[in-house]
């Protein structure tokens, strides 16, 4: 304690061995997608980011379950919480901004509208539009169709709308001091986020072997595969973190007024969700 009412943790080797595995990780992936070559390494930083995570979540359960917090540490992960999600906020603003700009701007100044229609003499053949089959320069293949989003993307966005509800009425059920329910509930959302996990995976299988929708097919290919896929990621990171506070439910954890651990998780899952609405919308639909 520091003044007998803040709990300065000990010094954590966790930070660092996490920013070195997620370090690996990234290089990894880079290698992959520039050299073809980085598998291997990404799958050990991946393994590396996994494990450190479970190691420091569980010094931080067991700080927790100690009675080390008080209300002002609850405040200080809440403010970091928040934080968190701005930043994430920001990062997929970042791919969305890069998607409004291509559309916006650069295909149309390709086409010969607007300020900087002169970029059409590069490719005098082309014809602005969206989405982007045809891109300007003949040694790029676009994708030979899109997904309609009445298919697949609607039912992955179903899934999303119902796993913020069931988690919801999770989290009412926990405050009213239900736990079975909390349990049951929770249950249905971590399936819910595999289901969706399974159907982004089918898609991304038609995407490459039936509708030519790869990386490499121009730039919509590109933001597709971004925006979508970062997505994912977080998809999988949420339904992981769901299925931890599954866990620690079933084993007792949490009090009715004091669970702090769940909300956090319940932010994250809201958050995920709110960003498909718009990918839904702006990849999919417009």
């Amino acid at each position: 304690m520091s003044g007998g009412s803040y709990y300065v943790p000990a010094t954590s080797k966790w930070p660092v061995l996490g920013s070195l595995a997620l370090g690996v990780m990234m290089v990894g992936a880079g290698s992959q997608l520039v050299y073809d070559a980085g598998a291997s390494l990404m799958l050990i930083g991946v393994i590396g980011v996994v494990a450190v995570m479970g190691l420091w979540f569980r010094d931080v359960v067991h700080e927790s379950m100690s009675g080390l917090y008080d209300t002002q540490m609850d405040r200080s992960f809440r403010w970091g919480m928040g934080w968190f999600i701005f930043s994430e906020l920001m990062f997929f603003a970042a791919f969305f901004g890069a998607l409004f700009y291509v559309r916006s701007f650069a295909i149309p100044w390709l086409g010969g509208e607007g300020a900087k229609g002169v970029s059409a003499l590069l490719w005098p053949e082309f014809v602005s539009h969206w989405p982007l089959l045809n891109p300007p320069d003949s040694s790029v293949l676009g994708p030979d169709q899109v997904f309609s989003p009445w298919q697949l993307p609607l039912v992955n966005t179903l899934i999303l709308i119902t796993s913020s509800i069931t988690l919801t009425v999770a989290h009412e059920a926990l405050k009213l001091g239900e736990r079975v329910t909390c349990r049951n509930w929770l249950a249905g959302t971590v399936l819910l986020g595999c289901c969706f996990i399974v159907i982004q995976g089918v898609e991304y299988y038609e995407a490459y072997y039936h509708y030519g929708i790869t990386l490499e097919a121009g730039i919509f290919g590109a933001t597709f595969f971004i925006l979508t896929g970062f997505h994912g990621l977080h998809v999988i990171i949420g339904t992981i973190i769901l299925g931890c506070i599954l866990v620690r439910i079933c084993k007792g954890h949490f009090a009715n007024d004091h669970h702090f651990g769940f909300e956090a998780s319940c932010w994250y899952w809201h958050f995920v969700d709110v960003i498909w609405v718009g990918l839904f919308i702006f990849v999919y639909v417009l």
